[in-house]
């Protein structure tokens, strides 16, 4: 826990869906302790995503940067190593474009941010009605009672059960964290060189840079019932690569890697 305010920045990745990043960018106005900058890590989208973002810089609460790349395919390991590349503080918080953010989302990963670590937060996935419906009107309130929650009890926001599970809930298994909701000290990423460009297309890039990670001596810490994200429903991304990416991922682990070669010193 922290006494001093540590210094946050909020990285999104999005990919041309202005709908999603509009509910996302209002859900981080309405947090009851902001990031003190954003960061847009945007993978080629369309110039509907760039007037949405300028539109908000107008008058957001804190600095909005855009970082912005070519659409080359799925390239989401590279678009977020611009994006840390651009981050000018000590401690990322790291979500998706298509996420709604509990009002004390940021609030709950500064309290749980503790060096030496890294941290996974709690996920609640909204279906496909809900999801429509909450982007037609615009609105970022979430009833978890309504039936389109799907997973209710990870909307649960605790302190208490927060600070009992933090070292104890599936610490150590590498699959359990998901990339659209976690928060890393910006040195200790750097320190590995951030995500692996080799791994490209769908899946697998942020339980590698967790193996790495985790390999250099950072510990990974669960943020249950806390730091929580609505996610607004999508179909699911084709898994074309993920056989590749999961046997770069096997080596990270077999290899005990700490640092990819093709990787954030790209852009520093």
């Amino acid at each position: 826990m922290h006494s001093k305010r540590i210094k946050t920045s909020l990285n999104i990745s999005t990919y041309n869906w202005p709908q999603a990043l509009n509910l996302c960018l209002l859900s981080v106005k309405a947090l009851k302790v902001l990031p003190d900058e954003v960061v847009i890590a945007d993978d080629g989208s369309t110039d509907s995503t760039r007037q949405l973002i300028e539109k908000f810089q107008q008058n957001f609460p804190v600095p909005i940067k855009h970082v912005w790349q070519p659409d080359e395919g799925f390239q989401l390991a590279k678009i977020r190593n611009k994006g840390i590349a651009a981050s000018a503080n000590e401690y990322i918080i790291q979500i998706d474009g298509d996420l709604i953010l509990h009002p004390m989302f940021v609030a709950d990963h500064i309290a749980f941010s503790e060096k030496g670590t890294f941290a996974g937060g709690s996920r609640v996935l909204l279906n496909k009605s809900y999801s429509e419906k909450l982007l037609k009107l615009g609105k970022i309130n979430i009833n978890l009672l309504y039936k389109g929650v799907t997973n209710k009890l990870n909307g649960i926001h605790s302190g208490l059960l927060t600070n009992y599970l933090s070292s104890r809930y599936k610490i150590n298994d590498i699959y359990y964290l998901r990339g659209c909701n976690m928060a890393f000290w910006r040195d200790d990423l750097l320190k590995i060189n951030g995500y692996n460009e080799d791994l490209v297309n769908w899946g697998r890039e942020d339980n590698e840079v967790a193996i790495r990670l985790v390999n250099s001596g950072v510990k990974k810490r669960t943020l249950k019932f806390g730091g929580i994200v609505y996610h607004i429903y999508h179909p699911e991304n084709i898994k074309t690569k993920l056989s590749s990416n999961d046997d770069l991922l096997r080596k990270a682990i077999e290899t005990k890697s700490v640092f990819c070669s093709k990787g954030v010193s790209q852009y520093l």
